[in-house]
């Protein structure tokens, strides 16, 4: 059996090399389904490993308190949309004094400003620095971590001290790149901050930076970012993953005595968990999934179908090769086993080059979008598996037509 398959393997590469110009425009025609397969699923893969690698860096035990839930509201139609209000300092600051739960950290949080300019001795930045007023539990339950120095302490914030914790951009290749960020004095908007910590990388989600950050104490951003209608962030953290469901209701229900709803009226905001973000991450790259499959899959049946008619033309122009052979005494499963590892090389050798070349629009198409390239196994799996399968549904009918061909009516073919 094994030298039957080797035998067949060396008649296919003696038919693939006599053929070459239609071997050559079969795989590509293949490749390209392929290509557009493993591309597509490249490129969902990476989105789908930088969101996560972004949202679910909150941890799983957090939820956020917000004006909306994390949706898309609906416009237009007979539907009056409901306006929530702003999540106001006072009331912030209410929940986290009033917000007992066991095991829970809370922390607030705002978006001073998002292009502001900061300065260092003689230099300074473009005006892109991303400026947030925080508490010493912000880093914590934003699921950030301190590479050089440390994080605020309490008495840092509520003495409001001129403190800043930059991101890594500051010290890798931003102002503080050649020296020690540490103990460093920088200033914003005329105010002198003392460094005492340098955030992780993070790296940027969709071009914006997110290591392009300046965090100060919360009270200190309220005296220098001034503003109306600010719209502050809580949100909370539990140490245990059981509890969090029951914090939960614990924090609408507090936040409804805050904002004095009667019984009988909806929520005026949304309680957000982080693990609900990263199921609605999962939906929506399942969903574009799907569609790489779809069109794949289009675009591979009619590589199929050109697979199919270029084996059948290539059955009648060898239709006097295989009389030949049938009357030396080969079998019908001889000639049928030719011609389908004939249909299988051409198909693999597609299969490669689509892989290929979708793996390398997908690394460009992620490296451009900044997204985290990562090598996407089960596309590659999916596109083997999807050429393998080309080759079974074109290269049966071509093979079972060549089997069944009389030998002495090919002998007589001219």
């Amino acid at each position: 059996m094994v030298g039957l398959f080797k035998e067949n393997v060396k008649i296919a590469f003696g038919s693939i090399r006599t053929q070459l110009l239609r071997t050559i425009l079969t795989v590509v025609i293949i490749a390209f389904g392929i290509m557009a397969l493993v591309g597509i699923l490249t490129v969902v893969s990476a989105l789908e490993n930088t969101l996560n690698s972004n949202f679910a860096s909150m941890g799983a035990n957090t939820f956020n308190i917000n004006q909306y839930a994390f949706k898309t509201r609906q416009h237009g139609g007979d539907e009056i949309e409901k306006i929530n209000p702003i999540i106001s300092y006072p009331e912030a600051r209410a929940f986290k004094e009033k917000f007992k739960f066991p095991l829970t950290h809370t922390s607030l949080s705002f978006t001073a400003t998002t292009a502001a300019e900061v300065k260092f001795e003689s230099t300074k930045t473009d005006p892109e620095i991303q400026v947030l007023g925080v508490d010493d539990y912000f880093t914590v339950n934003s699921g950030l971590e301190v590479a050089q120095g440390r994080n605020f302490n309490p008495f840092e914030i509520s003495n409001n001290d001129y403190v800043c914790v930059l991101g890594s951009d500051f010290a890798s290749k931003g102002l503080l790149k050649d020296v020690n960020p540490l103990d460093k004095i920088i200033s914003v908007r005329g105010a002198k901050f003392r460094v005492i910590g340098v955030l992780k990388e993070k790296g940027s989600t969709f071009g914006n930076s997110q290591d392009l950050r300046m965090l100060i104490p919360i009270q200190v951003a309220r005296s220098l970012f001034s503003a109306p209608n600010i719209n502050y962030t809580v949100s909370s953290m539990v140490d245990k993953k059981e509890l969090l469901d029951q914090a939960i209701d614990q924090a609408t229900v507090s936040f409804r005595k805050i904002r004095k709803l009667n019984p009988v009226e909806d929520d005026d905001f949304a309680i957000s968990r982080s693990d609900d973000l990263v199921h609605r991450i999962a939906e929506m790259t399942g969903v574009l999934s799907w569609s790489a499959w779809v069109i794949g899959i289009i675009t591979i049946l009619g590589s199929s179908i050109a697979l199919m008619n270029i084996m059948i033309v290539s059955v009648t122009d060898r239709t006097r090769e295989i009389g030949v052979r049938k009357s030396l005494g080969a079998k019908k499963s001889t000639i049928a086993w030719q011609f389908f590892v004939e249909t299988l090389l051409i198909s693999q050798f597609g299969g490669m080059l689509g892989v290929l070349l979708g793996i390398l629009i997908g690394f460009g198409i992620s490296t451009g979008l900044d997204f985290v390239f990562v090598i996407p196994w089960k596309a590659i799996m999916a596109a083997f598996i999807t050429s393998f399968i080309v080759a079974i549904v074109s290269g049966l009918y071509p093979a079972l037509k060549a089997s069944k061909l009389d030998p002495i009516e090919a002998l007589r073919y001219e």
